[in-house]
């Protein structure tokens, strides 16, 4: 409910394949749960990004969740940030959607979302403006 009524603002969902979050852009991490279902980003451009791993991940307690970074640690796009047991969060009941999304919501006029149904590394998912 809380991501779908934009409470921490807006962004995408995504359904993972893979169990690795990597870095969207440069900037430092100003978050991290401890259970490293999620983290915050503020990117060199100044735009800050929370990236949530599953929905109610939180009660897995980082059961499946491993990070390789730490608030305050500066990284450059494609670092690798978490990485997940997508199986153990399905087998423990829990949906695996990986949420990208803007915090500072009213800083920007546009966000421009992908359609597309399968994504790369490489694609870009959000574009603000």
């Amino acid at each position: 409910e809380v991501f779908c009524q934009k409470m921490m603002g807006d962004g995408i969902a995504v359904v993972p394949s893979v169990g690795k979050v990597y870095a969207p852009a440069s900037g430092r991490v100003s978050m991290l749960f401890p259970t490293y279902h999620a983290i915050g980003l503020i990117l060199t451009d100044g735009v800050e990004v929370l990236i949530h791993i599953g929905i109610d991940t939180v009660e897995m307690d980082g059961e499946g969740f491993k990070s390789y970074v730490h608030v305050g640690d500066v990284v450059e796009e494609g670092t690798l940030l978490i990485e997940f047991d997508v199986e153990k969060i399905k087998n423990a009941g829990y949906e695996t959607d990986v949420m990208v999304i803007i915090t500072q919501l009213s800083q920007y006029s546009l966000i421009h979302k992908t359609e597309a149904d399968e994504l790369t590394i490489q694609d870009v998912i959000l574009d603000i403006q």
